[in-house]
């Protein structure tokens, strides 16, 4: 479905002390942008803010940056992260447009990303398209010059044959699955954030649809995948 225009969003966007536009300039340079050095979390893909403005205020003590491609989508996600915050100062958060396929462009080893969500992203369903899944292999090889040793991976997703091909694709690129669940709301891995829910996840978990997820772990190029600990109760 395609997202109505929302003429008010890049104005109130670029008004916003905790956006930036051109995210370009930026590269290697993140940790420059917050005012405590701590690590780094990234959601990839963060729609309308519904899981960093649950999750964000919580812990101070991480610095956040969310990254979606529309400004019509990150502008209500804008505004409920400055309800979430409920006027506290927002100074671990950062939210920018871009094109994640093209993260290294914005994104450099010195970022030093300790954490990537990666929630309800488009499962490309046709083999030809697979490529642009966000977890195939050709992407996690950019996203691993950008992330500190032992970072983490965390998914969560409605849809099942993603879900197993992701565990295939992580084996693949040198990750170690931690965690895994089958049904995340049944049988929680134990350090998900269970409570901090996105919009899909609302939605698809009000329509009993398992919402399936896991934790992984980057590993040296040189170590070998680890079996994963499955959580099905």
């Amino acid at each position: 479905m395609r997202m109505r225009a929302k003429p008010w969003a890049g104005p109130e966007l670029d008004a916003c002390p905790f956006f930036l536009r051109n995210p370009q300039r930026m590269k290697n340079q993140w940790l420059q942008w917050f005012p405590r050095q701590q690590p780094l979390h990234v959601e990839l893909g963060c729609g309308k803010g519904w899981f960093l403005a649950g999750l964000a205020p919580l812990h101070p003590e991480i610095n956040y940056l969310g990254i979606d491609m529309k400004d019509a989508v990150l502008a209500p996600g804008k505004r409920l992260i400055e309800e979430a915050y409920d006027e506290k100062p927002i100074d671990n958060l950062v939210l920018t447009a871009y094109d994640i396929s093209r993260l290294p462009n914005i994104m450099g080893p010195q970022d030093r990303i300790s954490r990537l969500y990666i929630n309800f992203c488009n499962p490309w369903p046709r083999p030809r398209h697979y490529k642009r899944r966000l977890t195939h292999p050709r992407q996690l090889a950019l996203y691993r010059p950008l992330l500190e040793p032992d970072a983490e991976l965390w998914l969560k997703t409605d849809d099942e044959p993603l879900f197993r091909a992701t565990l295939c694709y992580l084996q693949e690129s040198h990750f170690e699955v931690l965690e895994q669940t089958q049904d995340l709301h049944q049988f929680p891995h134990p350090q998900s954030p269970i409570d901090v829910m996105t919009e899909h996840e609302k939605m698809f978990t009000e329509k009993g649809v398992p919402i399936k997820a896991l934790r992984a772990r980057m590993l040296p190029d040189d170590d070998q995948t680890k079996t994963a600990t499955n959580y099905f109760g």
